[in-house]
């Protein structure tokens, strides 16, 4: 049997479960199925149970925009997220479409049909779907495996060596030390919440990354929902929180020097007298050439000032029973060790697309909109930002597939697809230098050097494009 739908959304993450609310506020009558791998939705915020999990972004702006974050914290814990995508799942009606244990492994079209057909596995056995349009919200990276540099003598070392994306329910590191080695968004979480319990934590980094601190509770956000109706105050902490956002973006692109200046200052305030800013805290790249990470209240900073971590800038020579010797012969005790080395990515998931039988290699299609791929009908994904909340993305994303199919609707289209201009020119996907970027850019489809096939990472523009631009702009083919 082969069920049939008009829309079939792959993943029910956040962006999976976002892309259906929006389709059953704006075209109730579209029918869409959810084909989720897991055996649970929540797609990251299930997934990653390590110590602290919380945003990265502030929740007014990384919960949907039709359905404003209800709590105080501004970077909302994991929990409480996994919460609020599960309550939009019920309230939204979204739950009972949800395949669970469905892992999409092919996606074909067929021109003759304007029809894809797309082929999942469950419970071991095949089974088949068919839909008008795909809409892919499985996100960038593999959740099967995260980024594991191999470090000599790995295999000596006495104790667990954990990776966040697969944090066992039974570790305790109470009373013990710990190594986190990483710099990113998910060290600087991990250390200040394992410093709660453990002996001592370290940080360990080959470089530092910029980390400012941001209030756990908002202080604007605080005075407008005591002064005006929560509906109009969710709107003007949303369109603060954008604003600023954008603001200070731009001005770490435009005046690097500033900006660096003011996240020192911060730093060195938050630290103790006489630290070395310059070694751990000062990083080599300019703002926002990587994603800047935001602590809640100073966390980090604090566990370092009260000694319950510590911050090592160095390289790692190899591992040994008890713990790491790093270049320059120093060795760090460790009874646990965690590589908080990053993602892998595995763009679409790694799911074989196929048109008219040709398969696709996403590195010779260039991104429409960063929404669409040229030559591949009815297909759209999702993908957020990488300097502002990722579900600013998801609604606009959202906005423009239910307008997509609305029009197609009105005028009888069945097909729609991005023809390329042979003129533009191919560029990198993402101007971007974290390592997980650097690691798979050669596996990305490209994006083009003028619109709209440029990727801005700038929601105010995509606003503006993404969400009011002509449809029927010579660059989409509608049959």
């Amino acid at each position: 049997m082969t069920e049939h739908v008009d829309v079939l959304i792959i993943g029910a993450g956040l962006s999976g479960i976002g892309a259906a609310a929006h389709l059953t506020r704006q075209l109730p009558h579209t029918s869409y199925v959810v084909l989720e791998a897991r055996e649970v939705s929540g797609g990251t915020w299930d997934l990653f149970r390590y110590p602290g999990v919380r945003s990265d972004s502030d929740m007014y702006t990384m919960g949907y925009r039709f359905r404003p974050w209800q709590h105080e914290e501004a970077l909302g814990s994991g929990e409480r997220i996994l919460e609020y995508v599960r309550d939009t799942a019920r309230e939204y009606d979204v739950e009972r479409r949800i395949r669970y244990s469905h892992r999409v492994v092919r996606a074909s079209w067929d021109s003759d049909l304007a029809l894809w057909t797309v082929e999942a596995e469950h419970d071991g056995e095949a089974v088949t779907f068919t839909a008008g349009l795909v809409w892919s919200c499985r996100g960038y990276y593999d959740y099967e495996r995260g980024h594991e540099p191999e470090f000599a003598g790995a295999d000596e070392f006495r104790g667990p060596i954990v990776h966040p994306q697969h944090w066992p329910a039974d570790l305790d590191h109470t009373g013990k030390d710990v190594v986190v080695i990483g710099s990113g968004a998910t060290a600087v979480t991990l250390v200040p919440a394992m410093a709660e319990t453990a002996a001592h934590v370290t940080m360990l980094q080959r470089s530092p990354t910029y980390v400012m601190s941001l209030p756990q509770r908002d202080p604007f956000a605080v005075r407008a929902h005591r002064w005006l109706p929560d509906r109009l105050a969710h709107r003007v902490v949303r369109w603060k929180s954008i604003l600023v956002t954008a603001v200070f973006y731009r001005l770490s692109r435009r005046r690097p020097e500033t900006v660096k200046r003011m996240v020192r200052k911060q730093t060195l305030a938050l630290l103790p007298e006489g630290y070395d800013v310059d070694t751990h805290f000062t990083p080599r790249y300019d703002p926002w050439d990587q994603r800047m990470c935001f602590v809640p209240d100073a966390d980090l900073f604090k566990a370092v000032r009260r000694g319950d971590a510590e911050v090592v800038t160095s390289t790692i020579e190899r591992f040994d029973a008890d713990g790491i010797v790093l270049t320059g012969g120093r060795h760090l005790h460790a009874d646990v060790i965690v590589t908080a080395t990053g993602l892998t990515l595995a763009p679409f998931g790694g799911i074989e697309i196929l048109v008219d039988g040709d398969k696709l290699d996403p590195r010779s299609s260039l991104t429409y909109r960063a929404l669409m791929l040229s030559g591949v009908p009815n297909f759209v994904f999702t993908v957020g930002y990488t300097n502002a909340s990722w579900t600013l993305k998801v609604d606009l994303v959202a906005d423009f597939t239910c307008r997509l199919l609305a029009h197609m609707a009105a005028r009888g289209y069945r097909r729609v697809v991005p023809v390329r201009d042979p003129t533009v020119a191919e560029v990198p996907l993402m101007d971007f230098t974290s390592g997980y970027v650097l690691r798979a850019l050669d596996q990305l489809p490209h994006q083009g050097d003028r619109e709209p096939w440029r990727l801005r990472q700038s929601y105010l523009r995509d606003r503006r494009t993404i969400r009011r631009a002509p449809l029927e702009d010579g660059v989409l083919e509608f049959s």
